[in-house]
């Protein structure tokens, strides 16, 4: 059996939009971290809050593509422009929660090349915006969006609800 159809079988179904959505952050961070790395070693070596603002908008596109066709396509509802644009509203604010750390490594705590070798440079920018950054970001990325972007609730029992059991709340005449 598949690894994946394993997990699946053994996951809850509460469970698995929260999978999803980590297999998708994963990717989306490899993407963002490739090319953060590329950037920043190259061409864009001068200015790393530079290169990490466009690999995080590469890897946003991504992860818009893939969280919106499989984390949380059984959510929404909306209008795709309008969930496109909050999310893209709640991925700018998650930028700026991301670019905090590595701001801060490089500009309050003096981690740039003035100060330390390349090999310190690069490993506090790896930590700061690869780490750190991101992980504060996730946190705040999947609470916004099951919260604004995928506002559908995702009950506990939405897999074995009765459609034509009676209504609980509806007075009795």
């Amino acid at each position: 059996m598949p690894l994946i159809e394993t997990v699946r079988r053994h996951l809850p179904p509460k469970y698995r939009e929260l999978a999803k959505f980590l297999v998708v952050g994963g990717t989306a961070w490899i993407v963002d971290t490739g090319i953060f790395t590329l950037l920043s070693h190259t061409i864009l070596a001068e200015k790393v809050i530079t290169a990490k603002i466009i690999s995080i908008l590469v890897s946003t596109v991504l992860s818009y593509v893939l969280n919106r066709e499989w984390s949380f396509s059984s959510r929404g509802g909306r209008e795709r422009r309008h969930e496109a644009a909050l999310f893209f509203v709640v991925n700018g604010l998650a930028l700026a929660i991301n670019l905090v750390p590595l701001a801060l490594s490089r500009y309050a705590f003096g981690f740039n090349l003035a100060n330390h070798p390349q090999w310190v440079v690069t490993f506090a920018d790896f930590i700061s915006a690869n780490v750190i950054g991101t992980l504060v970001g996730m946190v705040f990325r999947y609470w916004a969006y099951r919260r604004y972007v995928f506002p559908e609730d995702f009950s506990e029992n939405a897999e074995t609800v009765d459609p034509d059991a009676p209504d609980v709340a509806a007075p009795v005449r």
